[in-house]
């Protein structure tokens, strides 16, 4: 058997798994803070998680077309393209919310930047149920669904 599957499954199950860690846990934490540290805590653990989510969904969805071309199985497409519509949700849905966090000034912080990150973390929340259901998809191609 390749690796390619199994390689795959891991980076989505990662992705996923990351997603889920911020959903379920550091941003309700983080909201849990007064405007200045919840914003002065997002920027830059949005700078550190940017490349490791991002990396993730690339290696997966690719690692996944490879394993739809040695297997020939839908479900290794379909994950691919759950796993890598992250890239495009992300780019026209949350990046526009990203970059005006990123551009507030923390002595700025206030109802502004906390309902932007009200928002951030609904729209996170949808990189979750990619992640989780690209893994789960990823699943279905290793048992043989």
């Amino acid at each position: 058997m390749s690796a390619a599957p199994v390689l795959a499954l891991l980076a989505a199950a990662l992705f996923a798994g990351a997603a889920a860690y911020i959903t379920l846990v550091e941003h309700p934490a983080r909201l849990g803070l007064a405007d200045g540290p919840m914003l002065a805590q997002w920027q830059p653990s949005y700078r550190r998680a940017l490349p490791i989510q991002a990396g993730l969904a690339i290696l997966g969805g690719v690692l996944g077309l490879v394993a739809f071309h040695q297997r020939g199985d839908w479900t290794w497409l379909a994950g691919s393209l759950v796993l890598l519509a992250n890239w495009p949700f992300t780019l026209l849905a949350i990046m526009p919310t990203n970059k005006r966090l990123l551009a507030t000034p923390l002595q700025d912080a206030g109802a502004e930047s906390r309902a932007l990150l009200l928002r951030w973390g609904r729209l996170h929340n949808v990189r979750t149920l990619l992640g989780s259901l690209a893994a789960l998809l990823f699943v279905g191609g290793l048992i043989g669904w």
